[in-house]
């Protein structure tokens, strides 16, 4: 289907992108993917490609369940794989996050942040990096998210549910460290906070080393019951909130632990988007 027939024929989905949000995306976009196809075969409209990547981030279909009026469900999935493994959903999300900062009249790199946990079933599809967190009872992968103090999301690592939240979250300040785009947008922070899972001098001590960050674990009163809003922690629960508009996110349905991180950047885009197009 040519590109012309897109435009004519495509009815809009509620996932789609607005016209100026994907004129400010297209420019983030690698350059070596120009949207056109090799091998003398039709051209692929790269907004249809990001609009189908959306669609399923939003609605939760399979990959193959891809409406028949975005482009193959093949040629979606392959730009989708390809930026996962390049990176390209991580430097995107942090390049909105620096301008939705901008917007609310802060400095585009956030001093303060709060990291948290969470573990969600998975699916049979299988796939390494799973396993049982005893204390939630459930079997499948843990998310670990660092949001900044307006609970925009700076970083995101998915594990297997078994791995506690200390090791967890040495494992996901190291791989912070070790990628570009996510160090940069983390220099500024001096203060963390975190719940009562990742209290101990141990773990407080490597992060001053590793980050020279100030660990600081806020606790519920031992005699209240119920839910109650810790001050500062909301915030991190708040953006799991967020992220579960996206229905792809009810469980961890991916193969590739990639793909499952990949997901998470990719609803916090579509949310950045939103606010700011």
């Amino acid at each position: 289907m040519s590109t012309s027939q897109y435009k004519a024929k495509r009815a809009k989905y509620p996932s789609d992108m607005t016209k100026h949000g994907w004129k400010k995306l297209k420019e983030l976009l690698p350059a070596s993917n120009s949207g056109t196809a090799k091998g003398g075969r039709p051209p692929v409209e790269l907004k249809e490609v990001i609009n189908g990547i959306f669609y399923v981030v939003k609605n939760g279909c399979t990959w193959r369940s891809l409406p028949h009026d975005f482009p193959n469900w093949n040629t979606v999935y392959g730009y989708f794989r390809n930026w996962s493994l390049n990176g390209t959903w991580e430097w995107i999300n942090a390049w909105f996050v620096k301008k939705t900062r901008r917007r609310s009249g802060r400095k585009n790199r956030p001093s303060a942040a709060s990291l948290d946990s969470q573990s969600v079933k998975s699916t049979s599809v299988g796939g390494p990096d799973r396993g049982f967190d005893a204390g939630k009872k459930t079997k499948g992968r843990k998310r670990f998210i660092l949001t900044d103090s307006q609970g925009l999301l700076l970083a995101a690592m998915v594990c297997a549910a078994s791995v506690s939240e200390k090791a967890g979250a040495m494992k996901f300040l190291k791989r912070i460290k070790k990628v570009k785009c996510l160090r940069h947008l983390c220099t500024r922070i001096k203060l963390v906070w975190v719940d009562g899972g990742y209290r101990g001098e141990e773990l407080s001590d490597w992060v001053m080393k590793i980050w020279g960050w100030i660990w600081q674990v806020v606790l519920r009163q031992e005699d209240t019951k119920g839910f109650v809003l810790l001050p500062r922690r909301w915030v991190v629960e708040r953006t799991f909130g967020w992220l579960h508009h996206a229905r792809r996110l009810s469980k961890d349905y991916e193969y590739n632990p990639k793909h499952s991180r990949s997901m998470i950047y990719i609803a916090s885009i579509r949310l950045l988007m939103r606010r700011n197009y």
